[in-house]
């Protein structure tokens, strides 16, 4: 008779998670991601938009402006073993969640929902933002609420809608695999048990890798004349036209200016107003704001808006020519973005906006997605 073989099992949020007695053997890669060059042992973003002063060219939407503060400087082992974090489920607090559960890669780090779901089933409250170009933000979460890659990711990890768990929970789930302790040990070289802190850092350093500039857009930006077709250049002259105003906020080369904006958003189908930015105690006159998302990979990342209420790019870049406050709930007294206002724009013209939108697409850096990951847990498959 064959032997069944072996199993080890731990205990992961309340759930046994079992593991072949010859496991998997987990290795950090020691080089850097696309996009980066590894100086003294460590991470360093390469771009042709560096050679560029943020000043250079800028305009409205100027072709070679350059590219704001970055999170670099991370070792390749960090940043490999924020990748194995980020595709686990442990990191929930049932084991049935990972981030890439609603930042899918193929999917341009969202999850084509409106609302995405959490743990246990449940919706949560806004549509996934695409995670792309993250290491230039300097605010995070639609409302602009997160200011670090470290305090984003705490979010998620502890919102009981989202992956429900808890600080301690969370170490002691880690602490108790063994791929997990030599992973971090050798991520994290001082030693010792594996703490909160290194867990936010390693996904900090994988996110920060998620570098997206090398679309269609970048060739003809850098002086590839033929890049675009007719239509798209079309379309980039409506973006950056004192009429459409389109890259007063979606700024190049981010393609944001990372601002809370009121523009006077309406909701998905049967979900309450949502206060935004104004939620804060500090910032009551940005009720109704939300931050400027980037438009870079937009066109993989349907529906848009924090609430998911459009369900494409067309719908979308039409919002903006509806007339100021047209879609602002009866009651609701917001203060307006000042540049929000009726720039009447075609159909033709804003057909040209979606295909313009649509050239800045680039997944040329995609990062690999584990064939497994230590806890043994399937990684996420939508």
């Amino acid at each position: 008779m064959k032997r069944s073989r072996p199993l080890l099992g731990w205990l992961v949020g309340g759930l046994i998670v079992a593991m072949p007695a010859a496991a998997v053997s987990f290795r950090l890669s020691d080089q850097c991601p696309a996009s980066f060059e590894k100086r003294e042992s460590r991470c360093w973003l390469h771009s042709t938009y560096q050679q560029y002063s943020s000043l250079t060219n800028a305009g409205v939407g100027g072709l070679k402006t350059g590219l704001p503060a970055f999170r670099d400087g991370f070792t390749p082992e960090q940043i490999d073993l924020g990748r194995y974090l980020f595709f686990d489920p442990v990191l929930s607090a049932n084991g049935t969640l990972a981030c890439a559960s609603c930042h899918v890669p193929s999917k341009g780090f969202s999850d084509h929902r409106v609302h995405s779901i959490g743990i246990e089933g449940r919706e949560v409250r806004r549509n996934a933002p695409s995670l792309w170009n993250v290491g230039f933000l300097k605010r995070f979460f639609w409302d602009g609420r997160a200011h670090s890659l470290e305090e984003q990711v705490q979010g998620p990890l502890y919102n009981a809608l989202e992956m429900g768990n808890r600080p301690e929970a969370l170490v002691k789930a880690l602490n108790a695999i063994p791929a997990y302790r030599a992973l971090f040990a050798q991520a994290f070289p001082a030693g010792g048990s594996v703490v909160s802190a290194q867990v936010y850092g390693a996904l900090a350093a994988f996110e920060s890798t998620l570098i997206s500039l090398n679309s269609r857009y970048d060739f003809y930006a850098q002086g590839v004349s033929d890049a675009l077709t007719p239509h798209e250049i079309e379309g980039l002259n409506v973006f950056r036209s004192f009429v459409a105003r389109c890259a007063e906020c979606h700024t190049p080369p981010l393609f944001t200016n990372q601002q809370i904006a009121v523009i006077g958003m309406p909701e998905s189908a049967g979900h309450a107003f949502d206060p935004g930015a104004g939620a804060n105690p500090e910032t009551p006159g940005l009720r109704g704001g939300f931050k400027v998302p980037s438009l870079r990979n937009a066109a993989l990342t349907a529906p848009y808006g924090h609430s998911g209420q459009f369900a494409t790019l067309r719908e979308t870049v039409a919002f903006y020519t509806g007339g100021r406050g047209h879609a602002v709930p009866p009651g609701e007294k917001l203060n307006l973005h000042w540049h929000i206002w009726e720039p009447k724009l075609s159909a033709t013209e804003l057909d040209r906006l979606v295909d313009f939108i649509g050239a800045l697409t680039d997944e040329s850096f995609l990062p690999a997605t584990p064939a497994a990951v230590p806890s043994g847990l399937p990684i996420p498959s939508n």
